[in-house]
């Protein structure tokens, strides 16, 4: 979660004024008007059996309601809290548990050196004096929030969700030239791990790199916290 928080043609149009005709059509033109008209109805025909296909956004699907088995075996533990997280903030579980895999791996009591907090790695200031910023129902309350924010910044963009989640939201607007190293390997490793969750993979060769290369002693961690076998 970011470090640091900070929180925005008219198009011209013509019309030809219409020519002014003799009130009749000779059979000349009304032949090419004919073939017009035929060709017109053929392909809107075609367009109605074959429709376009729809742009692949990043938007997370509303219709998605579990979790995808390729996240580690501490995120499947919280399985039905992020489904319900997730439900109340509005956001794919999908999406939520690849923060969470990212962020802590499942530890409720993971800290980072910059002091973020618990499974979604939630900076201090983003707490209520009365929270307890450890307790896992709280900290994805305010985590889920900020990405949620984050996800309406950036048009639904996940990827763009991602960046603003560990950046904070005001790199959005930011060339990503200027994005720290920090928020382009999260990004490298976030987004390809929700697309596998997203296509349906039982298997994922991005939570495995991601593994391989910086969470292996995170997992280690939260997996003993958790008392998994």
């Amino acid at each position: 979660m970011p470090r640091a928080r900070t929180s925005q043609n008219d198009r011209q149009t013509a019309a030809s004024p219409q020519e002014q005709g003799s009130g009749c059509l000779s059979g000349f033109t009304i032949v090419p008007l004919s073939v017009i008209l035929i060709s017109y109805l053929l392909a809107s025909l075609a367009l109605k059996t074959n429709p376009a296909p729809s742009v692949n956004s990043e938007m997370p699907p509303a219709a998605s309601t579990g979790i995808s088995p390729i996240f580690t075996p501490e995120i499947q533990y919280w399985a039905g809290n992020i489904i319900q997280w997730a439900a109340a903030s509005q956001l794919d579980p999908n999406l939520a548990a690849t923060i969470m895999q990212i962020e802590s791996c499942g530890d409720p009591r993971a800290r980072s050196s910059a002091g973020a907090m618990g499974l979604f790695q939630v900076m201090p200031f983003h707490f209520y004096a009365a929270d307890n910023p450890y307790d896992p129902d709280t900290n994805a309350a305010r985590g889920l929030d900020y990405l949620l924010r984050s996800l309406n910044a950036g048009g639904g963009d996940a990827r763009l969700a991602m960046a603003g989640y560990n950046g904070g939201i005001g790199i959005i607007s930011r060339a990503e030239w200027a994005w720290s190293a920090q928020t382009k390997r999260y990004i490298q490793y976030g987004v390809p791990i929700y697309q596998d969750a997203r296509n349906g993979l039982s298997v994922s060769n991005a939570v495995t790199e991601w593994y391989e290369k910086y969470g292996a002693s995170l997992c280690r961690q939260a997996h003993e916290r958790l008392g998994l076998p």
